[in-house]
């Protein structure tokens, strides 16, 4: 029987790492409207808490990509998890609305250390034809725990609200016992930087993009993030006022969530691009999302709460492909730069979007999806103006 090589062994460790962090990552998303409700607070207030992890991510993520060129990967892949495992904890002990929000931040800026640092550790042990192969692990290992942990939480929540977080941190406690024992550094001291340079989000360079030749690309990827986090940001909150569902619905929902974006941006995307080109893809998509708002607020039942949420779902998956795919191919050098611009654009979606959609629930519950389709027409509009299938 053939044996795993140290290299296969350590990206298998990865792999169950990225895992756990993204189940950590998603087993909460079903419970925190619940656990808002439950502390007296409403649709602001969770908006804010979606946010922060957001806010905190984009803040820090450069500043320990850094470090880990600095000091090696491993102990910041530690730290990493260490803070997901702490900050978990801490949630399932809030008792105020004030100890979850600032047990969320914290999440955001320690385990904002784990992704570019296991992308770099990887980058540090493949050979650049097995790269593609690694990183797309990494990809696949975020997938699975987006589709496993609102299930795992909503099925948890049953007997605890707190019980989710729980069990999340004792997951990342053991993936934190592996690192720490089994996984070896993969940066040498002497290919480690001795000049580091603590640069924090590239706010300048994301303002020149705006107004460069690629700045409409970079708006709808801004938009794009922003609908997914309107939607996702109180989705549990509104399924709770509309329908009186408990975590275990919105977890079955958010895990039919998962798999519907995993199918269309790993199995649809590919093949609908070839077929019409990225420009296509993306005006139809963008149409589309707004229809999947609306479509949502017509919903009665269970069966047509699934449907609708996985019409949006699949539309709004399968313009982010499509719009990294037409970047790159138009980004003729600075490919890296192209990457990281998008990522920022998007992760500033992630915190605008919850925002938005937490103050507009508390106007009305029907007002953040009936935005989020006003914005995605107005993102179709700008892709009819702007985007020429010529540019492919």
């Amino acid at each position: 029987m053939k044996r795993f090589s140290k290299d296969q062994r350590n990206i298998a460790i990865l792999f169950f790492t990225m895992v756990v962090m993204m189940i950590g990552f998603g087993i909460i998303i079903p419970i925190i409207p619940f656990y808002v409700d439950f502390l007296g607070v409403g649709g602001k207030e969770l908006g804010m808490l979606m946010a922060v992890f957001s806010i905190m991510q984009f803040i820090f993520a450069p500043f320990w990509g850094s470090l880990s060129d600095r000091f090696g990967r491993k102990p910041i892949l530690v730290i990493g998890v260490f803070g997901n495992a702490l900050s978990l904890a801490l949630m399932g002990f809030s008792t105020t609305y004030w100890m979850l929000f600032g047990s969320r931040a914290l999440a955001g800026v320690l385990s904002s250390a784990t992704l570019p640092t296991a992308m770099a550790y990887i980058a540090d042990s493949t050979s650049e034809r097995d790269r593609g192969g690694g990183m797309g692990l990494i990809g696949a290992a975020m997938g699975i725990g987006m589709v496993l942990g609102p299930g795992l939480g909503g099925w948890a929540a049953e007997s605890s609200l707190s019980l989710p977080f729980f069990l999340a941190a004792g997951l990342s406690a053991i993936a934190l016992l592996l690192l720490l024992f089994l996984l070896p550094e993969s940066l040498a001291p002497e290919a480690r930087s001795t000049d580091v340079h603590l640069a924090g989000p590239r706010l300048k360079d994301m303002w020149a993009a705006l107004v460069g030749p690629l700045g409409i690309l970079f708006v709808l990827a801004f938009l794009v993030s922003f609908a997914m986090t309107n939607f996702e940001g109180v989705f549990g909150l509104y399924a709770l006022k509309q329908f009186d569902y408990g975590p275990s619905q919105v977890g079955s929902i958010l895990t039919v969530v998962g798999l519907v974006s995993a199918i269309a941006q790993g199995a649809l995307t590919g093949p609908a691009t070839r077929r019409w080109g990225e420009v296509a893809v993306i005006k139809t998509s963008l149409l589309a999302s707004a229809i999947g708002f609306v479509l949502m607020l017509l919903a009665v039942d269970f069966a047509t709460v699934l449907l609708t949420v996985g019409f949006f779902v699949l539309a709004n998956a399968m313009i982010r492909p499509s719009l990294s795919s037409l970047i790159s191919k138009l980004a003729r050098e600075g490919q890296g730069l192209a990457m990281g611009l998008t990522n920022s654009f998007m992760s500033l979606g992630r915190v605008v979007g919850p925002l938005w959609a937490g103050f507009l629930f508390d106007l009305n519950i029907h007002l953040p999806y009936l935005s989020g389709a006003a914005v995605m027409l107005i993102g179709f509009g700008l892709s009819l103006v702007y985007l020429r299938r010529e540019i492919e």
